[in-house]
């Protein structure tokens, strides 16, 4: 069965830190990840090595929605993330693995996101463009330094 990859890159004006406690944060990354036109509901997420994450997207505009979730395989404080997911949906086979590498960098941070493993029927151009979408999202919820 033919899968698709992602890769995608940021410098983002925040410390690596910071944007680590964006994925491993559940309020944070309901906050971020679901693309322009859902929402997101984290149903469970343990951020340990071998911790289990669910989650769900609803199409705000429709109200479907689909459910995934994994296992962390990697978790390196302010430096990498790496997990597992398969969606609920037989339809959607498989297993991916979303990487995320982190590098402080003169201006903030270097992030470096390869998504493998995504089911064939899912058009690669679509989750570039969903990717693309939860970064300006996620930008937003990092990149200001409000004080206090």
């Amino acid at each position: 069965m033919a899968t698709n990859t992602v890769r995608l890159h940021r410098v983002l004006r925040t410390t690596p830190d910071k944007l680590y406690r964006a994925f491993v944060e559940p309020g944070a990354f309901e906050r971020w990840l679901p693309p322009f036109g859902f929402t997101d509901k984290v149903h469970t997420m343990e951020p340990v090595v071998g911790g289990a994450w669910r989650m769900s997207f609803t199409n705000f505009g429709t109200g479907h929605g689909h459910s995934f979730g994994g296992k962390y395989l990697e978790l390196v404080p302010g430096q990498r993330i790496a997990y597992d997911a398969s969606f609920d949906d037989p339809h959607l086979p498989g297993t991916m693995k979303t990487t995320v590498v982190l590098t402080a960098v003169s201006c903030g941070t270097d992030m470096s996101v390869v998504q493998e493993g995504i089911p064939g029927v899912i058009p690669v151009e679509m989750c570039y463009l969903g990717w693309q979408e939860s970064l300006v999202a996620l930008a937003q919820l990092v990149e200001p330094n409000i004080p206090g």
